[in-house]
């Protein structure tokens, strides 16, 4: 059976953001994880890809966002681009906005924190 799969928009270097404790957490549950960062070249020893149309899967079981809204309205298009079956909104990542705009466009949007969403504590991960 194959592992689940992530794609963590917004994934940071700096263990003590929330992007990478979402790589670590989801990692030690045992799914395939994506780190998307615009500059990044490995996060955790993941590599890390700059946009979800670069990942090399033709779907995902989920997104992630850890960016602000702003940046994820910018970004509908790309994520739209690669079927998922949950976009997760992470505290700080929502908009009334962003939601609709998702929503019309079809995407499975999720407000909540996916890292206790897959059974960690963010506090934990330090």
């Amino acid at each position: 059976m194959a592992k689940p799969t992530i794609a963590i928009v917004g994934a940071s270097a700096n263990r003590g953001k929330y992007g990478n404790r979402a790589v670590r957490a989801y990692a030690h549950r045992g799914y395939d994880v994506y780190p998307i960062h615009p500059h990044a070249v490995s996060i955790e020893g993941f590599r890390a890809y700059r946009s979800i149309g670069e990942l090399p899967v033709p779907g995902l079981d989920r997104i992630s966002l850890y960016v602000p809204p702003a940046v994820g309205l910018q970004i509908l298009d790309d994520l739209a681009s690669k079927p998922a079956r949950e976009i997760w909104l992470n505290p700080g990542a929502e908009s009334p906005e962003l939601i609709a705009r998702a929503e019309e466009m079809g995407l499975n949007m999720v407000v909540g924190c996916s890292i206790v969403a897959v059974g960690a504590s963010p506090d934990d991960m330090d």
